[in-house]
């Protein structure tokens, strides 16, 4: 049965710091990758932000978007709104005409940190999390960020293609897959955990440790071959993605516009 929700309007999100603007274009070493521009948008201070008893930084508390926005955004598109304490992005929101879709981020820049929250996902729904990713003019935010997925293990097809399940839910998406997989079904709330830390990087889901990886690793771009992301198949993909986090080897957390409804609530950031 179909529920319809109450939406809460969003005001002016609280950004502050950089101008908007782009820094300059940047090529692969090799001339491979085509140019691009990262963009230099508006961020927001952890300052401003309260933390749990655990020390990690409350990024939604269930009342407020503020410092959310839309990935290469200065605002939140309309299909993502807080319902009933949860953050939740909906693919055909009630009473919004011409809704605006896209990935929504949280305007800061980490670098070491543990990444918590919970999750749910309607029936056949696709979603995932980014991480270190950085906005790059008129490309995906999954140009540059490794991917958590997020998905209907049973219902929807990305579950049975890539390669040992390495596009369920918990996964490294089409790279290494979650295991053991012990995802809840659509509908019901999964815990998922993040951590990064000095280029390691593990995958928690329902409490269980089901992904590992190192960053800037010969290792990881061997990873990077072997997905839709190589060199090969989509070089600025791989450019970008090889040296993710840039420079600063940091970069804003994002969750997708995927098209199917997904409910997210007591996100956190602990900052290592």
């Amino acid at each position: 049965m179909k529920r319809k929700f109450m939406y809460v309007l969003v005001g002016v999100i609280g950004l502050t710091a950089a101008a908007c603007g782009t820094k300059s274009s940047t090529v692969a070493k090799d001339g491979a990758a085509p140019a691009y521009e990262i963009l230099n948008l508006p961020k927001v201070s952890l300052k401003e932000y309260k933390k749990n008893s655990n020390g990690a930084y409350v990024l939604f508390d269930g009342s407020s978007l503020n410092g959310w926005r839309g990935y290469g955004k200065d605002h939140v598109p309309s299909k993502w709104a807080i319902d009933n304490g949860t953050l939740k992005f909906s693919k055909a929101p009630a009473g919004v005409q011409n809704p605006e879709g896209g990935d929504l981020i949280f305007a800061h820049d980490f670098k070491n940190f543990e990444l918590e929250f919970e999750w749910k996902i309607s029936e056949g729904g696709n979603s995932g999390v980014f991480f270190l990713a950085k906005e790059i003019k008129g490309q995906p935010i999954y140009i540059s960020s490794p991917e958590y997925q997020l998905l209907d293990n049973i219902n929807h097809p990305d579950a049975k293609m890539g390669v040992d399940g390495n596009r369920k839910s918990g996964s490294l998406y089409d790279m290494i897959p979650a295991k053991p997989q012990n995802a809840f079904p659509a509908g019901e709330w999964n815990r998922a955990k993040i951590v990064v830390n000095k280029g390691k990087v593990t995958h928690f889901q329902n409490d269980e440790k089901v992904v590992e990886y190192e960053l800037w690793t010969p290792q990881w771009t061997e990873l990077l071959q072997a997905s839709k992301f190589s060199k090969e198949k989509w070089p600025l993909a791989f450019d970008l993605l090889n040296q993710v986090g840039g420079k600063s080897k940091s970069g804003v957390i994002g969750f997708q516009d995927h098209g199917d409804d997904i409910w997210l609530r007591n996100v956190t950031v602990k900052e290592l």
